[in-house]
């Protein structure tokens, strides 16, 4: 049985990774606007923030979704 789920089986950092490699830091910050997206910006303090702030996890997994949808018909 396969998960529905766009994040089933992965990773916060593969997360991360994937969106950063896709629109930067600069949109990162643009589109969700936290310090340690806009501010010497690194995979590791980003991380290190997403995993003790739910909310701001929610919008980069929504944010991660969105990406999905739209490399998916491209």
């Amino acid at each position: 049985m396969t998960s529905k789920d766009p994040l089933h089986g992965v990773t916060l950092e593969m997360i991360l990774t994937r969106l950063v490699a896709h629109y930067g830091w600069a949109e990162m910050g643009r589109r969700i606007e936290i310090r340690c997206f806009n501010f010497d910006p690194s995979i590791k303090s980003s991380l290190q923030f997403l995993r003790r702030t739910p909310w701001a996890r929610a919008k980069v997994e929504e944010l991660y979704r969105l990406y999905l949808a739209q490399v998916k018909t491209d």
